[in-house]
């Protein structure tokens, strides 16, 4: 029977200090980081990732609030940013082992689940949520945002705006 690892894919295995997060970016550093797990899978141990998304999700964020200055599209909930950086950053490792197997002349298969996780609402840190994602902004367009949108703004530690902040 084979071995079971699992693995916690996060910080440089996704995106490194000063790096803008561009999708060569990213798989050229999943990449990498599939590279150096080449000798566990020849070793017939099988591997199960998890993986961060911090970064991805206030890029995507960005994303869709450009889309909606620029063409009035709707931004889209948190949750729904989440799930679209679960998969995307999934697309990436598969494609990343992909890579790395057939340079090994490995036949292996590679899946991503996308999972969704339910939270109690009543959760006391829905209370007064402290982890800031997404972009900066200037106090009117957090009041703007909120009033429409019911997200919670905090000012930022370092005075370079306002944040929305999750629990």
């Amino acid at each position: 029977m084979s071995k079971l690892a699992v693995i916690a894919f996060g910080g440089n295995a996704l995106l490194r200090s000063k790096q803008k997060g561009t999708f060569q970016d990213q798989i050229q550093n999943v990449t990498e980081t599939c590279l150096s797990l080449v000798n566990l899978i020849k070793q017939d141990i099988n591997i199960v990732i998890g993986h961060g998304n911090g970064p991805q999700v206030g890029n995507v964020m960005l994303q869709h609030e450009a889309g909606s200055q620029l063409f009035g599209l709707e931004r889209m909930p948190m949750d729904f940013c989440v799930s679209e950086t679960q998969g995307s950053i999934g697309y990436l490792i598969e494609k990343g082992f992909r890579n790395v197997f057939a340079k090994e002349h490995i036949d292996r298969n590679v899946v991503t689940i996308v999972t969704q996780v339910v939270v109690d609402k009543n959760d006391p840190m829905f209370q007064n949520p402290t982890k800031p994602v997404g972009p900066y902004y200037t106090e009117e367009e957090a009041v703007e945002y909120s009033s429409r949108t019911g997200s919670i703004f905090r000012p930022d530690p370092k005075g370079n705006g306002w944040r929305k902040v999750v629990g």
